[in-house]
């Protein structure tokens, strides 16, 4: 909020001089009985500004953790996963990201906050989750309309893209993993060959798949995390706890 500071000047009184001459006749000259009067003007002249200083942003560094969620899910919703941001917006999301994972719980792979239902929705590399679907070409012929990822105890992960092929053929591609602790932080995830279901069809294609994550953040409603390779992934769980 702009802060407003109005200030005073003290009040300035100007003085008049009134000169009045009566002329008074003597033998051969006239004198003239001057006679001088101050008189102070009844009018006082008040000048005050006011002066309106810009709003200062808070630095990530000074925000509590929920205030830095939900600026993270301000910056990031509407924008296809991130796929619209522009290069300067990318790094403000890895900026309050990194300072959120500063409050990370100590080993946050144990943490049963993990299990349950989770959009994705922010990635920093837009063709990490959903692959060639969401590469520049595969977004002119698929739109995404769900991302979910679902992670069952004990050790169970399944993710799901649903999308839209040319505007009017529904479809879905859908992985079946299995979670492997790799350390407190990191996990590994191992999945196997990816379903797709287009239309009535429905078949199998490619072959088995890894990742390694790290959960850099988790409460009951956000999710961090960080693959092998940098990109940043943000989760938001689908039902969490009132």
């Amino acid at each position: 909020m702009a802060s407003s500071t109005a200030f005073s000047l003290a009040s300035l009184s100007p003085v008049n001089t009134e000169l009045s001459v009566t002329p008074i006749r003597t033998q051969s000259r006239t004198v003239c009985d001057l006679r001088l009067r101050n008189c102070r003007s009844k009018r006082n002249v008040i000048i005050s500004a006011s002066v309106s200083f810009p709003a200062q942003e808070v630095s990530p560094s000074q925000r509590r953790p929920d205030e830095l969620a939900a600026s993270i899910f301000s910056k990031v919703t509407q924008t296809d996963r991130g796929v619209t941001l522009t290069k300067e917006q990318h790094l403000q999301v890895a900026e309050l990201t990194s300072e959120l994972s500063k409050y990370c719980i100590d080993s946050p792979v144990t943490c049963p906050l993990i299990f349950g239902e989770w959009d994705v929705v922010y990635c920093s590399n837009p063709t990490s989750p959903g692959g060639g679907f969401r590469s520049g070409f595969g977004r002119l012929i698929f739109k995404t309309n769900e991302m979910i990822q679902v992670v069952e105890a004990p050790d169970i992960v399944r993710n799901k893209v649903s999308f839209s092929a040319l505007g009017f053929l529904d479809g879905q591609v859908s992985l079946k993993g299995k979670l492997i602790v790799l350390d407190e932080k990191w996990i590994k995830v191992v999945f196997e060959p990816p379903q797709l279901k287009l239309g009535s069809a429905e078949f199998q294609f490619g072959g088995e798949s890894e990742v390694q994550l790290e959960i850099t953040y988790i409460d009951d409603k956000l999710r961090l995390g960080k693959g092998s390779r940098g990109s940043v992934f943000v989760f938001q769980r689908r039902n969490p706890t009132v």
